[in-house]
């Protein structure tokens, strides 16, 4: 995937400086991985992608709500990190460090999406032998949810992204968005309160929303 899209964007091998890392991660796989890149190693760039590719474009999908729109997402992320490769120090994990580059881009390029609901929602949906009911209720509570989270700011579905389907620490979220804590928790909890809503008016419990 990332050989003829980046090939106009990464270098030919040179003898580049010595690339010093000064984190506790420095060691880590995915570390070694950036130094490569900081050092000129095409593999490495696609050793990153086989191991980060789909978690990432799970993300920007989640956020744009658009496939072909995710993929280009996914790509200019990869160009972005190979670039900025050299001035990352590790001073979180790698996938912090790429999902924040999707988020920002993907921020930047949403227009109105329509958005997919989620596998961890999905989840919740009965099973096809479940009562008509039961069918019917979990039915109409999947698309109020789908609408709910529509209808949320791209901030606001981040953070909700991010926390349960990423498994981001509340840390970890703010220095993707570039927000203090506080703000995450701010937004999260609207989100949720949006959502059970959004529920309720509909006549169904929204307490699912945790």
């Amino acid at each position: 995937m990332t050989t003829n899209v980046l090939a106009k964007d990464i270098p030919q091998k040179k003898h580049a400086e010595p690339f010093r890392v000064e984190s506790m991660n420095a060691d880590a796989p995915e570390m070694q991985l950036v130094r490569r890149m900081a050092a000129n190693d095409p593999a490495a760039l696609e050793e990153l992608y086989s191991l980060y590719g789909q978690r990432l474009y799970a993300y920007a999908v989640r956020l744009t709500g658009d496939p072909a729109r995710a993929e280009d997402v996914v790509q200019d992320c990869l160009v972005a990190a190979w670039k900025a490769a050299r001035r990352f120090r590790g001073e979180g994990r790698v996938i912090a460090w790429l999902l924040s580059i999707v988020h920002h881009t993907a921020l930047k390029s949403l227009r109105r999406p329509t958005y997919e609901i989620s596998e961890a929602m999905q989840e919740t949906l009965p099973a096809a032998d479940a009562p008509l009911e039961e069918q019917a209720q979990r039915s109409q509570q999947a698309h109020r949810l789908r609408e709910g989270m529509q209808n949320l700011s791209p901030e606001h579905r981040a953070v909700l992204e991010l926390v349960f389907y990423q498994g981001m620490s509340m840390e970890e979220c703010a220095q993707i968005c570039r927000c203090p804590v506080g703000t995450v928790k701010s937004r999260l909890n609207y989100a949720k309160a949006a959502l059970r809503g959004v529920l309720t008016r509909a006549g169904i419990n929204g307490e699912d929303v945790k």
